[in-house]
């Protein structure tokens, strides 16, 4: 196969599919290989609660296609070497070549070798089984159709080991290609085209993603373009409650559209597409509660604002939306845009206020660790609630960008009054959170502070608005290689802290998100030097690894077992950091403007 694109050059053979599932924008379906073993499988990026309940069993469900490989006339399982693109998958064999390319998000095509018999076998769970005390129980899953633009030499159905087994011989004649289209309802696609129509078509959309993306040292290209596959491989299209198209973190291992995820994710999208950028934010906000609250997810079958566990409570996510939209409005001015958002942005500002500040202190407090996004940092090991310094800092900036937002549409008046309240948190963070002696900002719970030491608890940096002493105090600790800085930075509990586990979640690893946060906030307060070591740092750390990772190990720099691998919002932080490291070497960067009226 003759591949033009430069980028899916670059990329030939950087997608591992035992560890990144061969996907589509747009589309649902994962294309994975076993590790041990020739043959591939199918899985749906889809929660299915409604066939088997729970907020995470889609994690642990079978897959809905196994032990799919490629046969011969005889039924032979075929041996293969493997090369993988973005926008195909190759399949050398004893017979030929094999490739598999998405002709629609929900249709992959299977392309025959030329001139000889060949097929697929493949088993098929198109029925969730379930025995219970009393009975038991048989739900559809999913449709399936599969089809050919060739002659069928050999069409057999099974039963095997609770699915269907299915053996699908061709004859290879020219062009022939087989197609499994898998849908939720009936309306099965019945038209196979020839397998050079799909592949030309892939290569032309994902050549399209690319070449929109702006130019990056040399340096970074490899893990940058990387970076970009995993952003357009995360989006689905619009269905049920996703009502835009938008960008799941992993299509693997998180199955939906999460709140602070999709404002990292609009940082890095505003470089190819301001509209697809802020789509990421419409999707949340079209989910917005009646009280104002932002949720948790939305995914196409429900919104998630309460979780059962470790205790029930409402959940959503960090306030960082003004943020975002101010970042996309910088780049690609949208006054319309900023019309349309605001108004449902302070009425989340006042949800804060208004259902988490029990003692009327001014405050915002957590009531669910997951509303922090940091599930099981040690700063909840206390209990909850918690009033924490990066609650108030996200408050803070948030008004902040409301403020400009005001000013930017005209209401000057509104904008002073959103930068007096965010200078009053400050000064209110300062006299309830301040610990002089330790030189950080403390958490409370029951008004007590939690003896932990976090990068959340330097936060308040990011205000830009701190006295030079308490400044001066929190970047020596940041600076310090037995509490924050070294080799692999920045920890996300302090080296020196008793609950410090470099490999366990919130509790010790480096956070790509946490660190792009961090450089934002040096850069502000003028600290540039240190902002760009903190940058290059992060882009070197991303670059030494395979893949791009939810997170890594804070002695290694490798990621653990537990992290979600083609993380989204690592990709779009590498990807903003990336553009800002090769402007600041002088490569000129494009600079999307797109002004609205």
């Amino acid at each position: 196969m003759h591949v033009t694109n430069p980028a899916l050059r670059i990329l030939r053979d950087a997608i591992d599919i035992t560890r990144a599932p061969f996907s589509d924008r747009g589309s649902r379906l994962l294309l994975s290989k076993y590790a041990d073993n020739d043959r591939l499988y199918i899985k749906l990026a889809e929660r299915l609660t409604a066939i088997q309940p729970g907020i995470d069993t889609y994690r642990f469900r079978p897959p809905y296609i196994q032990d799919l490989c490629f046969i011969d006339k005889e039924g032979m399982p075929l041996a293969y070497r493997l090369t993988t693109y973005p926008h195909a998958l190759l399949f050398e064999t004893r017979l030929g070549e094999f490739a598999i390319a998405f002709h629609k998000g929900d249709t992959l095509a299977v392309g025959v070798p030329p001139g000889v018999p060949a097929g697929i076998r493949f088993r098929v769970s198109t029925q969730m089984w379930q025995q219970d005390a009393d009975g038991g129980s048989l739900k559809g899953v999913r449709n399936l159709a599969y089809r050919t633009n060739g002659t069928v030499l050999r069409n057999e159905l099974g039963l095997e080991r609770e699915a269907y087994l299915v053996e699908f011989v061709v004859d290879g004649g020219d062009d022939v290609a087989i197609h499994l289209n898998i849908r939720s309802d009936l309306a099965l696609d019945g038209a196979p085209v020839p397998f050079s129509q799909t592949l030309d078509a892939a290569e032309t959309r994902w050549g399209s993603w690319f070449d929109r993306v702006p130019p990056v040292l040399a340096r970074y290209r490899d893990k940058y373009l990387y970076s970009w596959w995993v952003m357009g491989s995360n989006l689905v299209g619009p269905s049920g409650w996703v009502k835009h198209e938008a960008m799941m973190p992993s299509k693997v291992d998180y199955v939906g559209i999460w709140n602070w995820d999709a404002c990292f994710h609009a940082l890095a999208l505003r470089h190819v597409d301001p509209k697809l950028a802020q789509d990421q934010l419409r999707t949340m906000l079209d989910c917005q509660l009646p009280d104002g609250m932002v949720p948790d997810a939305v995914y196409d079958e429900a919104v998630i604002s309460r979780i059962e566990h470790p205790l029930r409570a409402e959940v959503t996510k960090p306030p960082i939306m003004a943020w975002a939209a101010m970042k996309l409005h910088q780049m690609a001015p949208d006054l319309a845009f900023l019309k349309e958002i605001y108004v449902p942005l302070v009425r989340w500002n006042a949800w804060w206020f208004g259902m988490n500040d029990d003692d009327a202190d001014g405050l915002a407090q957590y009531n669910h660790p997951y509303s922090s996004g940091l599930d099981d940092s040690p700063l909840w090991d206390e209990g909850m609630p918690v009033e924490s310094p990066d609650l108030n800092t996200y408050l803070c900036v948030q008004m902040g960008s409301l403020a400009m937002m005001a000013e930017a549409l005209g209401m000057d008046a509104e904008g002073a009054m959103w930068r007096r309240r965010a200078a009053a948190m400050v000064r209110r963070m300062i006299e309830d959170f301040w610990d002089e002696e330790a030189g950080l900002f403390r958490a409370l719970h029951n008004n007590q502070p939690i003896p932990v030491a976090t990068p959340f608890n330097l936060y308040p940096i990011w205000t830009g608005q701190l006295p030079q002493h308490i400044r001066d105090r929190i970047l020596a600790h940041l600076t310090n290689p037995d509490s924050f800085w070294g080799e692999q930075v920045l920890p996300t509990v302090a080296r020196n802290d008793p609950k410090f586990e470099p490999g366990t979640m919130w509790r010790g690893p480096v956070w790509a998100n946490i660190n792009y946060i961090f450089v934002e906030a040096l850069r502000q307060i003028g600290e540039i030097t240190l902002a760009d070591t903190l940058c290059q740092k992060t882009l070197d750390m991303i670059m030494a690894q395979p893949g791009v990772h939810e997170y890594y190990n804070a002695d290694t720099g490798a990621p653990p077992g537990t992290a979600a691998g083609t993380f989204g919002w690592t990709a779009a932080v590498f990807i903003d950091l990336a553009l800002q490291s090769s402007q600041a070497a002088g490569l000129n960067v494009p600079q999307v403007q797109e002004a609205q009226p």
